[in-house]
């Protein structure tokens, strides 16, 4: 493990195919590796990529790394594919759109399967972005499965997220009770070549200025108040930011200089405090999420299977409510 670690840091890309893999499979030995290469993390900027299916995403994904690569920036992506639910497989077939990019060596391309985990991320994600973190790239673009109104795990994972949304998906009260829409500091219309591009974007654009959780200022008998607050949790309250809407035509590049500066923009935006704030909320969520998983596996460590068909005998014959088992079973940690 110390020779993977070690030569993932001189940038051997055997070794970061190996550890991702190991992560993925989750080996025990898997966190050594990771405790080791924390402390070389942190200088990637993470850039999230969503939206729902057939929007464009890897075209788009394809597309913005090849931008990167023209300002000689090195560029990670991981690509998370659904699994299905009857096979447990995956078509990891991401690649196939983005194969203008492969004998590039400044570009690496890992697809990996949610493997049931909900919320858009497969469960190993974060750890294997802090991977290539640590493998020394520039840039890591994460690209989620095909999204719906409220997968939103990319927003504590990355630094900017993309949401990408394309014409012909829905009413424009579609997109403004779209929560995930929410969670965007980029708005992306892909596809705007196609009928009904800019009413898209006036629905989107009309949704940012109805819901989007960012206080605004106006002026009321002469004093500034704050205005359209949303009610959002700690992890996904976002700084004074308003979210850029940016058309695109990703299969023909148009548009992407358009999205690099966008990214740009909020990478600026987001320094100093408003990065340490983000970074915080970002590992307070992970934080709970371990530790919701870690204590849940201790107890069905120390649960018989016989208890619990005791317990479910009791709910069932309203013996006891399931409010009342709960705290039994958890009494038992």
């Amino acid at each position: 493990m110390d020779n993977l670690t070690t030569q993932l840091l001189a940038g051997n890309r055997r070794a970061l195919a190996r550890l991702l893999s190991q992560i993925e499979n989750q080996v025990e030995t898997a966190a050594e590796a990771l405790a080791q290469l924390h402390p070389h993390t942190g200088r990637a900027w993470i850039i999230g990529v969503t939206g729902a299916p057939g929007t464009g995403k890897s075209s788009l994904v394809n597309a913005l790394a090849q931008g990167f690569r023209q300002r000689g920036q090195t560029v990670a992506i991981l690509a998370v594919d659904p699994t299905s639910p009857f096979s447990g497989g995956a078509i990891l077939g991401d690649r196939i759109r983005m194969r203008d990019l492969s004998g590039d060596s400044g570009v690496f391309i890992r697809s990996m399967a949610t493997r049931g985990s909900l919320g858009g991320l497969a469960r190993a994600t974060r750890d294997c972005v802090r991977l290539m973190d640590a493998a020394g790239f520039d840039v890591i673009l994460v690209e989620t499965v095909g999204a719906g109104q409220s997968e939103i795990d990319i927003v504590r994972t990355a630094y900017t997220t993309i949401v990408v949304e394309a014409p012909g998906l829905g009413d424009d009260v579609q997109a403004i009770k779209a929560g995930i829409l929410e969670i965007a500091d980029v708005l992306v219309v892909n596809k705007a070549d196609r009928p009904g591009a800019q009413q898209t974007v006036r629905a989107l654009r009309a949704m940012l200025e109805l819901g989007h959780p960012v206080a605004r200022q106006v002026s009321h008998h002469g004093q500034l108040m704050t205005v359209g607050e949303a009610p959002v949790s700690s992890a996904l309250q976002v700084e004074d930011w308003s979210p850029i809407v940016v058309e695109t035509v990703a299969t023909e590049k148009k548009g992407i200089d358009a999205l690099l500066e966008a990214i740009d923009a909020h990478r600026a935006h987001l320094q100093g405090e408003a990065f340490v704030k983000r970074q915080r909320q970002n590992i307070e969520v992970e934080l709970l999420d371990r530790l919701q998983t870690a204590l849940l596996e201790r107890l069905n460590r120390s649960l018989s299977s016989e208890a619990l068909r005791d317990m479910i005998d009791q709910v069932r014959q309203r013996q006891l409510s399931p409010q009342a088992a709960v705290g039994m079973l958890l009494s038992r940690l």
